[in-house]
C-alpha cells in the first residue's frame, strides 16, 4: 500500500509577495515546489496540498489548516509534510498538542524539511520542543512591535483601521488620513438636523429606511468599499443602534478617535471594550463633517433624554428576548414609570413586523412561575440538599493547592528565563549548537513537566472553589435556581438561551412567550 503525504502550506501577511490580491503568492508556490519533490524523491503519493495564505501561524482558523486536521483525525493519509515547523504552527501548545500528542494517535507523522522535523524520530522530540518556544517567542515579540508601531500612530492622530467610518474614505494621497465621501456625509448631517429639530433614533432610521437610503454597510459594499460584513441578515436597514453610535462619534466634528476596544491576548483576534480613559483622541485631524454648534446641540439634547431606568430591573432579559414574528431582539423602552420590552424592527420601516411587545414585570412573572412548575415537576430538593456535603478538610487542601501552583509558576518562569538566557548566548558565539540543544532541551521538559503540574493543580482547586462554594451555600443556592422570589440578568443568563415573544391576545391581557431553557 502506498504511503500518502498531505503537503500543507502557508503564507502569512508580512511576508505575502503578490502581483495582486487575486494572485497566489510565490511564496506559496516556491513551498508546494519544494515539497511536491521531496514527497517524489521518498516514493510517497500525495494526497492532497492544503494551502492557507495570509495567515498569521498563530490563527487557529485557518481554513486548509482546519481541514488538514480533521482529515489527519480520519486518517485519510500517512504523513503531514511542511517546509518548516514554523509554517504548520508557531504556538508550543500546538506542538505539544498535535505533533506529540494526537498525530502519534492518530497514526500521523510530521515532517518539516528546513528544520530537520520528524516525528518518527524519537530524539528529535526536544528540538521540536526548542523550535516551538523559539517560535512563541518570535509572536510575542512581533506583536509587541506591531503594538508599538499602531499605537505611536494613533498618538499622532493616524487613522488605522481597516475601514473609514461611513460618511468618510481614505485619502489615496496621505496613508492615515482621512477625506470626506460627500455623497455619504449628506446622510451624515441629515441624521445629526434630524435629531436636533426633535426626532428620535428609531424615528431617523425609520424615515431613512423609507426612503429607500442604503445603511453604511450596504453602502459600502454597493460603492465597492472595504467593509465588514454584517452580523444580521438584515443588513440594509438602518437601526436604533446604528444612528445612536453616529450621535455621539467625535470623528464627525474632525477627531480621531481610536483604541476603543482592544485585543485581549496576541494568541487571539478577539477584542474587548477599553475605558474611554485609555481611547487614543487627536483633535482636528482631519475636515469635519458636523460644524461645532450643531454637534453641541445634539450631546446637550442626548444627556437631556438620557433617563436611566430603576435599579434592579435594567437589562434582566439583555440579549435573550426576541420577538415571534421576526426573530430580532427585543429593546428596552420606558413609558410613566414601567420598563417594556418592544420588537426593535417594528418601526424601522413600514410592514417590516407586527411587533411583539410586553412589560418586563409581565415577562419576569411569567418566566418565575415557569419555573417554580418545572422545579415541583421534576426536582426533589431533600436529595439536593443531602448531596451537597461540606467537608472539613477542603479549606486546608485549596490552600495546599494554590500554594503548589504558586510555586511551579515561578520554577516554569525560571525556566523559560534560563533558556532564552541560553539563545541569547548561542547568538553571541558563547554557546555551541550542541551544549544549547542539550542544556536547553533540560529545561524544556521541566518545563513542561512543571505545566503539566499547573495545569493539574489548577484544575483541582477550580473543583475545590466549587464544592466548597456550593456546600457553603447549598440551602441558599438550591432555592436561588429552582424558586427565586426575583429574576437578575446572571440568573436569567444561567438558565434560558433565549425567550420567543408575541403580542397580546386581542380580548385578553395574555401575551403568548415562549421559553428556550439551557437545560
Amino acid at each position: 500500500m502506498n504511503t500518502k503525504a498531505a503537503i500543507y502550506c502557508r503564507l502569512s501577511e508580512e511576508d505575502k509577495n503578490k502581483k495582486s490580491v487575486t494572485d497566489e503568492s510565490y511564496s506559496i508556490q516556491n513551498q508546494k515546489s519544494m515539497l511536491i519533490k521531496y514527497a517524489e524523491e521518498h516514493g510517497w503519493e500525495i494526497y492532497d496540498i492544503y494551502s492557507d495564505d495570509d495567515y498569521t501561524g498563530a490563527d487557529r482558523s485557518r481554513p486548509a489548516f482546519k481541514r488538514l486536521l480533521n482529515d489527519a483525525e480520519q486518517h485519510k493519509f500517512d504523513i503531514i509534510l511542511c517546509k518548516t515547523q514554523s509554517r504548520f504552527t508557531r504556538e508550543l501548545e500546538l506542538v505539544e498538542k498535535y505533533i506529540h500528542g494526537l498525530f502519534p494517535i492518530w497514526g500521523i507523522r510530521f515532517i518539516s524539511v528546513v528544520d530537520n522535523t520528524d516525528s518518527s524520530d524519537k530524539g528529535n522530540k526536544k528540538s521540536r520542543q526548542i523550535n516551538g518556544l523559539i517560535n512563541e517567542w518570535y509572536l510575542e515579540d512581533m506583536s509587541e512591535n506591531i503594538r508599538s508601531v499602531l499605537t505611536n500612530r494613533r498618538q499622532n492622530g493616524l487613522h488605522i483601521g481597516s475601514f473609514a467610518l461611513y460618511g468618510y474614505k481614505k485619502d489615496p494621497e496621505h496613508k492615515g488620513h482621512l477625506i470626506i465621501d460627500e455623497e455619504a456625509a449628506s446622510i451624515v448631517r441629515e441624521i445629526f438636523t434630524l435629531f436636533a429639530q426633535g426626532y428620535g433614533k428609531t424615528a431617523i432610521a425609520r424615515i431613512l429606511n423609507e426612503k429607500g437610503i442604503p445603511n453604511p454597510t450596504e453602502y459600502k459594499r454597493l460603492c465597492g468599499l472595504r467593509y465588514k460584513p454584517p452580523a444580521s441578515a438584515n443588513s440594509t436597514l438602518w437601526s436604533y443602534s446604528t444612528i445612536s453610535d453616529m450621535l455621539t462619534n467625535e470623528i464627525y466634528i474632525g477627531n480621531m478617535v481610536q483604541g476603543k476596544y482592544g485585543s485581549i491576548s496576541y494568541k487571539t483576534k478577539q477584542n474587548k471594550p477599553r475605558p474611554q480613559s485609555e481611547w487614543y483622541i487627536v483633535k482636528e485631524t482631519h475636515e469635519p463633517i458636523i460644524e461645532y454648534e450643531l454637534w453641541d446641540t445634539v450631546q446637550k439634547l442626548i444627556s437631556q433624554r438620557a433617563k436611566p431606568f430603576k435599579s434592579g430591573t435594567v437589562g434582566i432579559f439583555a440579549g435573550k428576548a426576541r420577538c415571534s414574528f421576526c426573530a430580532s431582539s427585543m429593546r428596552s423602552v420606558q413609558s410613566h414609570g414601567r420598563q417594556y420590552l418592544k420588537c426593535s424592527r417594528r418601526h424601522l420601516s413600514k410592514d417590516l413586523c407586527i411587533g411583539a411587545f410586553i412589560s418586563v414585570e409581565k415577562l419576569e412573572e411569567l418566566v418565575l412561575n415557569e419555573l417554580s412548575r418545572l422545579s415541583d415537576l421534576y426536582l426533589d430538593k431533600d436529595i439536593l440538599y443531602q448531596k451537597l456535603v461540606l467537608h472539613n478538610d477542603l479549606q486546608t487542601k485549596r490552600e495546599h493547592l494554590s500554594s503548589s501552583i504558586a510555586l511551579y509558576k515561578k520554577k516554569s518562569a525560571e525556566y523559560s528565563k534560563a533558556i532564552r538566557n541560553l539563545y541569547i548566548d548561542k547568538t553571541k558565539g558563547i554557546l555551541s549548537e550542541i551544549d544549547f540543544t542539550n542544556m536547553a532541551a533540560n529545561f524544556s521538559d521541566e518545563r513542561i513537566r512543571t505545566e503539566k503540574l499547573i495545569s493539574e493543580y489548577t484544575e483541582q482547586l477550580s473543583m475545590l472553589r466549587e464544592k466548597i462554594e456550593s456546600s457553603d451555600e447549598r440551602h441558599k443556592l438550591i432555592e436561588q435556581y429552582t424558586t427565586p422570589a426575583h429574576l437578575t440578568h446572571e440568573l436569567v443568563d444561567i438558565l434560558i438561551d433565549h425567550i420567543n415573544i408575541g403580542r397580546r391576545i386581542s380580548g385578553t391581557k395574555d401575551v403568548p412567550i415562549e421559553i428556550h431553557w439551557n437545560f
